[in-house]
C-alpha cells in the first residue's frame, strides 16, 4: 500500500530540494548560496528563500555567517561522526523502550509502507530519495516515542550524519536491516530491536 502523498507548502518544497540538492553531494561542501539565484530558480521572492536557508541551518546543513551569507556545511569529522553515532543510537534505543507494547497494527502498516518505498528506491536507484525515505523510516519510530521534543533533539544528528553517506548506495541489507527491527518490535522484543537498530545506524 503506497503512502498517501502529503502536500507540502512552497517553502517545505523549496526545502525539500535543497536538502536532498546537500544530501547527494550535487551541492558541494562549501558551496555558498545566493539569495537571488535561488529565488529566480524557484519563481519566488527572497522572503520565502531567507526562510529555507534558516531552517536548513538549523538542521545543521548550512553554515550562515553574518555578512557572508549561508554556505553547504562540510560533512563531519570522524570523530565528531562517530560521538553523533552514539548520541543517535542512544536516543532511538530510548524511543524503542518508550514503544514497548504500544504499537498497533497500523502503525505496523505504516513502517512496512516506508520499507517498501526504501525497497522501490533502491531498485530504482534512486539513493537520494532512498536516503530521505530511511530518514523518515527512523523519525516516524521517534515522533511515535517522545513526539515533537524528541525529533526536535534527533534530527539535526541524523540530517548532518547523512551528507555524502556512501553505504546507501552499496548494500540492499540496509532495507533489510529495517525489517529486523519491525519484525522485532511486532513481537515485542525490545533487547532485539535495539540490536537490530544499532547494527542498522552505522
Amino acid at each position: 500500500m503506497s503512502q498517501p502523498q502529503k502536500i507540502l507548502s512552497v517553502r517545505e518544497q523549496i526545502a525539500d530540494v535543497l536538502r536532498s540538492d546537500i544530501i547527494s553531494g550535487e551541492l558541494k561542501p562549501n558551496t555558498k548560496l545566493n539569495e537571488q539565484q535561488l529565488a529566480e530558480r524557484f519563481g519566488t521572492s527572497r522572503g520565502p528563500i531567507r526562510d529555507v536557508l534558516l531552517k536548513l541551518t538549523k538542521e545543521g546543513l548550512l553554515v550562515s555567517r553574518n555578512n557572508v551569507g549561508s554556505s553547504v556545511s562540510s560533512p563531519l569529522n570522524p570523530d565528531v561522526q562517530k560521538l553523533s553515532i552514539g548520541i543517535r543510537r542512544k536516543i532511538e534505543e530510548f524511543a524503542v523502550k518508550q514503544l514497548e507494547g504500544r504499537l498497533t497494527i497500523d502503525h505496523f502498516r505504516q513502517l512496512e509502507d516506508i520499507i517498501e518505498e526504501m525497497h522501490d528506491h533502491f531498485e530504482g536507484g534512486r539513493y537520494t530519495e532512498l536516503t530521505k525515505t530511511d530518514i523518515a523510516f527512523h523519525q516516524y519510530l521517534v515522533e511515535l516515542a517522545g513526539g515533537e521534543d524528541l525529533v526536535n533533539i534527533w534530527y539535526p544528528i541524523v540530517i548532518r550524519m547523512r551528507m555524502n553517506y556512501k553505504r546507501i548506495t552499496t548494500s540492499i541489507k540496509l532495507v533489510e536491516e529495517h525489517r529486523d527491527i519491525v519484525n522485532a518490535l511486532k513481537i515485542d522484543d525490545t533487547k532485539a530491536a535495539i540490536n537490530a537498530i544499532r547494527r542498522n545506524i552505522k
